[in-house]
Order: C-alpha cells, then structure tokens, then sequence
C-alpha cells in the first residue's frame, strides 16, 4: 500500500504549523494518510486534526535568574525570562532553537509547552544579595515574552518588578504584551527617579498579517495603544521594529510614525535571522502563507546573509550586509532622523541600587 504524506495546513491561534523535530532527535518523523479516512475526513470538513492545540504548563525550579551576555552586538549585559517557550507564537523567534534543550519541539512545543519559572523572584533575591553583585540594568522579557497571556494567573512578572522596585534595581522591559500596563503602578514610580522603560515591539501595522506573524500576541493597534498609556504615563518608552522580512512587513516607516505619535522616542530594529531549527519553521510558514513569493523572501534574506540561511558574525548578524541591508539601515536611520526618535540615550540609574532593602525579602517567597 502506498503512503501519501499529510500536507500541512495552518493551525488557527498558533505560529508553526509542525511539531518539527528538534536537532539533537535521532530519529525523523513524517505523518502519512494510515488508510482509515483521517486524511480524508480533514480535507473534507477542512478542519485539521491538531485545531485547538492547548497550552501546557509545567513548572520549573530555576536555578539562577540572570543571564549574562557576552555577546557583542547586544547591548545589555544582564537578561532575565520568568518563562520559557512563549504562547504568542511569533514564527520568526530566534529563541524557538531553545526548546530543543529541554527535548521539546521548536515547532509547535515552543507556543504549547511553556516552563514558568515559580521561584524566580526568590532567586533573584539571592543573587542581587550576593556580595559580588555589580548592578547594571536588567532587561526583561529578553528571549521569550514576560506578558504572554500565562503572566496574567502567574504573575511572576509582577513578582520580579515588585522585588526590582523594593531595593530601586533600574529594568527595561521588552514586550508585545499589553498586559504591561496591569503593573503600571510599580513601572511608574520607577520611571519618575530613571529606574524603568520600555520597549514594545511592533512588527508590522497590518492587523491580517500580524495574526499570521504573530497569532497570539497584542494586536498592533492595541500595542499602540499601550505605548499612549505607558507615555502618559511617565514611562519611557521606545518601539521595536524587529524583525525586518524582506517582501513581507514592509512598513517600516509607518509603524515609526504611528509609534512616534503615540509618544514612543526611541526605537531600533534588526533583520530577521534564521538559526538552527527556525529556518525550517519560516520557511514551512512561507509556504503556507505567502507561497509565491517565498522563494524570493528567501533569496534576499540569503543575500543578506552571505548566501546562508543564517550567519552567526556578530558584526552583520542583527543588521545584515550588502546592498539590501545598506537600504534597509538607511530607510530606518532617515525615518528616525525625520521623526526625533533616538535624539537622547536613555540611561537608567543604576546608583540607586540598596542591597540593604533585600534584607528578609526571600521569606516572603
């Protein structure tokens, strides 16, 4: 009997449409058509077999909570997740590779299988108590999203932020999030002695693709709407435009606008970047949603990136080289310059910090 392999099809609410095999898996698996109508009861009533994924959480001890950075081209040195996997779903993660760590899927697993991180508060506690602690900003919600829709029952965000705030520890969040503006009344007062900002990322301001892009995040005009919020505020507040996709989100300029008018003044950006497992995933995505253009998104992204998928160099790995890269850099940097974004550098306090307020914090976890 032959067997006729499954197509993919797009799963509503979710970014990867696979459970793709991770890299260290010995063995690959491709679903196929067992000859007792599954194919075809899915084809006909076009409704897939996986609709309705749900999210899975599983709890974690962590260990540390602050993640060094060495890498270069990278401005911050200290990140800290409450979570990994991120049921946003954003398909062009560079954080899904992480989940092949834990023997979990990049694909699918990534969005449906999160690990939140219960103690982090109190290990964070320990770690600023620690003598050899040198305080430098610490940047949230730095690989996987701290207001995915999970932080709303967890809150383990809100813990963090209340810890930072106690022994006045400066933070920046990252986050597509609108659930940032529920701990305004910790972000605020922060933000008044130069101990907070955020940044929001905004992709794109084409609702239909962004339901693609990222299924289950913020919609662009709700995320505007927390960068007002944010801005009246007192927070300041900046807009990420990353990642760049060639052919795909081509409105770079209007969403500075729009997030220059909603009170954002600062902004940066990065081109899209492919390792490991998440070339597969964008390109399956690809073919999935924009299939006649996918192989000239591909082309230039490979111009981009010395004729690979993905380059690791950190001099060209977040803006790219060449002449596609050229314009793009010179697109943002006249946008910016036209707009008054990124006319003063942001510099948070971190003389403020009191390791003396920590004292007995731990107990309370």
């Amino acid at each position: 009997m032959s067997e006729w392999v499954i197509p993919l099809h797009a799963i509503k609410g979710r970014g990867a449409a696979t459970r793709l095999a991770h890299r260290f898996e010995s063995v690959a698996r491709d679903a196929f058509d067992d000859g007792w109508g599954s194919l075809e009861d899915a084809t006909r009533h076009g409704v897939p077999s996986d609709t309705g994924l749900p999210t899975e959480v599983q709890y974690e001890d962590a260990k540390s909570a602050i993640t060094r950075n060495r890498s270069p081209d990278i401005h911050f040195d200290y990140g800290l997740n409450p979570y990994r996997g991120c049921e946003h779903g954003c398909i062009y993660c560079y954080a899904r590779p992480t989940h092949s760590y834990l023997n979990l899927s990049p694909g699918l697993d990534f969005e449906t299988k999160i690990i939140a991180k219960r103690n982090l508060a109190a290990v964070l506690a320990r770690e600023l108590a620690a003598r050899s602690y040198v305080p430098q900003q610490i940047i949230i919600g730095s690989a996987t999203d701290a207001y995915q829709p999970l932080e709303r029952r967890l809150r383990i965000t809100r813990g963090v932020l209340e810890l930072l705030q106690r022994c006045h520890h400066p933070l920046a969040l990252v986050t597509k999030g609108s659930g940032v503006e529920r701990d305004l009344d910790l972000l605020a007062p922060m933000a008044a002695r130069r101990l907070a900002a955020v940044y929001v990322t905004i992709t794109t301001l084409d609702g239909e693709l962004a339901r693609k892009l990222e299924p289950r995040a913020a919609a662009p005009q709700r995320r505007l709407r927390v960068i007002r919020t944010l801005a009246a505020a007192g927070v300041p507040v900046g807009v990420s435009v990353a990642p760049q996709i060639p052919f795909i989100n081509d409105d770079m300029e209007q969403v500075l606008t729009a997030a220059f008018e909603a009170g954002a003044r600062s902004a940066f950006y990065s081109v899209l970047r492919l390792p490991w497992e998440l070339s597969a995933l964008f390109q399956q995505w690809l073919a999935l949603h924009y299939p006649q253009r996918a192989a000239r998104v591909m082309a230039r992204l490979r111009e981009m990136r010395g004729g690979q998928d993905y380059d690791s160099n950190f001099a060209t790995r977040m803006p790219g080289h060449g002449p596609w890269a050229d314009l793009m850099r010179q697109r943002f940097e006249k946008t910016c310059a036209r707009l008054g974004l990124n006319r003063e550098r942001l510099e948070l306090d971190v003389s403020q910090f009191r390791r003396s307020l920590l004292s007995g914090q731990a107990s309370l976890f």
